[in-house]
């Protein structure tokens, strides 16, 4: 892949949706820091369940100083296979991640479990060329539409980071249902509302869910692909799921239930703030400017990512006014 050159302004994606151009600010200060000079990562597997590991990314935007490293993946070592759940932004954080694995257990790699379309969910394929990587149809449909794309946006992001990264896609249909591996029994569910086919991990053993782009903690949500109410149904339907711990996409892994409730009061939020601004005829930029809850405003990315869920979403909101305005 070509690397282009960086500057101190860059544009910023949606995934594909090209439509708004920011400076770049200083990454904040990282607990787990990315090392610019040794492109390591520093990963590190933390234990939420006995043989079900996290590996927590920066709750920030991607940056060189994250390496694109802003994704919470993990595995489950079974007993009969170890399963990986989404492989991360390069290359190099897939190797990374499969060192680590192997530092943490013996057993072999059973398959590859990606949980929805977007870059850092499967551009670290390349370590996992020897295993099964799984997906839905849809996303698998999706991340051939806008791999390269994906390719292209985040080595102008991180630059070095992404040396050697080519996509490498899933290589079979994830089946959801209920499968013993091992002595766990996981589960995957396909519900919808991030993307269009949004698939849900659950360690029914262990009573940790993955949720995968649904659920973010303290982070302001990604929009390229949002249906609004169908991911607030897909909470609600999560929400009575008798799991305690949960892992987010992105943002804190408290390893409790408090990020769905997070998720969900913001994505209530922005679409009444959204319509009600579109009732009034407010334009894009006056939308910008409007009061928004401290709450929020103290969540991780919220200068870059809300300005684009405006990008990504207000024109709905104004289409919809337009269309039921007498």
């Amino acid at each position: 892949m070509r690397r282009l050159g960086s500057s101190a302004c860059v544009r910023l994606f949606g995934w594909g949706l090209l439509l708004v151009v920011l400076c770049a600010k200083p990454a904040p200060a990282l607990a787990q820091t990315a090392d610019p000079n040794t492109l390591d990562y520093h990963l590190r597997a933390r234990e939420l369940a006995s043989g079900v590991y996290v590996v927590e990314g920066a709750s920030a935007d991607f940056s060189a100083a994250n390496g694109c490293n802003i994704i919470n993946t993990g595995f489950i070592v079974t007993g009969g296979g170890v399963v990986v759940i989404n492989t991360g932004p390069s290359r190099r954080y897939g190797e990374q991640l499969r060192a680590l694995i192997a530092r943490t257990t013996n057993e072999p790699i059973s398959k590859v479990v990606h949980l929805n379309l977007h870059p850092d969910y499967f551009l670290g394929n390349q370590a996992f060329a020897d295993v099964p990587r799984l997906a839905t149809p849809r996303t698998r449909a999706g991340m051939q539409r806008e791999a390269k794309g994906y390719e292209d946006n985040l080595y102008r992001l991180c630059g070095d980071w992404m040396k050697g990264t080519e996509y490498l896609l899933p290589s079979a249909d994830a089946v959801p249902g209920t499968e013993r591996i091992g002595s766990h029994e996981i589960e995957t569910v396909e519900l919808r509302g991030h993307t269009d086919s949004d698939l849900v991990l659950v360690d029914r053993t262990r009573g940790v869910v993955f949720a995968g782009g649904l659920v973010f903690s303290r982070r302001i949500p990604t929009t390229p692909h949002a249906q609004l109410p169908a991911w607030r149904e897909s909470l609600q339907r999560i929400e009575t799921w008798p799991y305690a711990a949960f892992v987010p996409s992105h943002g804190v892994v408290g390893g409790d239930r408090a990020a769905l409730a997070l998720t969900d009061r913001y994505l209530a939020w922005v679409d009444d703030a959204f319509r009600r601004a579109a009732d009034r005829g407010m334009d894009m930029n006056e939308v910008l400017r409007m009061p928004v809850p401290a709450e929020f405003r103290a969540w991780a990315a919220f200068d870059t990512e809300y300005v684009r869920n405006v990008a990504n979403l207000y024109p709905r909101y104004e289409q919809r006014a337009l269309t039921t305005r007498p």
